[in-house]
């Protein structure tokens, strides 16, 4: 029995259906960031694990110039990290959950920043999770 090749081309969309949302999404983003409050993290970067999810009103995208691309969520976390210090990993989320609300298109963004060293060898991370959604 010969399988038939999905077309590269946008498919009709079934009658009664519609898409509403699209979630962009970055998982497990690796970076270096100088953040902490204790005497033993200041002047050191460690690494961070983040976990991004925009929502964005896209549907039936066959450009890249018709969605959002989820390289900018790296280039932002990267941006931020090169700011210099951060006190607190809550800091470090929102700020980057703004510089992705800076997309007009985005209308949730919800960050998780993990720090794996933060309870080590006790604990395989630590860390928080915010969600900012525009009005």
């Amino acid at each position: 029995m010969a399988v038939t090749p999905i077309p590269t081309r946008s498919l009709p969309t079934p009658t009664g259906v519609r898409a509403v949302m699209t979630r962009v999404f970055v998982k497990g983003l690796k970076i270096e960031a100088q953040i902490g409050i204790h005497a033993h993290e200041l002047g050191r970067a460690q690494p961070l694990v983040l976990e991004v999810e925009l929502d964005v009103p896209v549907a039936g995208a066959q450009d890249l110039s018709d969605t959002l691309n989820y390289e900018m969520i790296g280039e932002a976390a990267r941006a931020i990290a090169a700011e210099g210090h951060i006190g607190l990993v809550e800091t470090f989320a929102e700020r980057l959950a703004h510089a992705c609300l800076a997309d007009p298109r985005v209308t949730r963004a919800r960050v998780r920043v993990e720090k794996p060293l933060a309870l080590a060898p006790h604990a395989e991370a630590a860390g928080v999770e915010i969600t900012l959604v525009r009005d």
